[in-house]
């Protein structure tokens, strides 16, 4: 299952699937993940993921972290 990782203002997010078969976790320092507590649209492209995570969770930009990335 493809993964996508992202540094969302400073925590680091999966998201695994597909369109329309989005699951999203939080990534621990430990490696470990859980499942996180918002739900990613069914409708969303690959291409959307990191403006979707920009959009939801801009209220936690800094001037340290001011922006949502993928990594890979």
């Amino acid at each position: 299952m493809p993964q996508h990782r992202f540094n969302v203002f400073g925590k680091l997010v999966v998201i695994t699937g597909s369109p329309g078969n989005w699951s999203a976790y939080l990534l621990g320092g430990d490696g470990k993940r859980r499942k996180a507590d918002f739900v990613v649209p069914s409708s969303l492209a690959e291409t959307e993921l990191c403006q979707y995570l920009s959009d939801l969770f801009h209220e936690s930009a800094s001037s340290t972290q001011p922006a949502v990335t993928r990594i890979d």
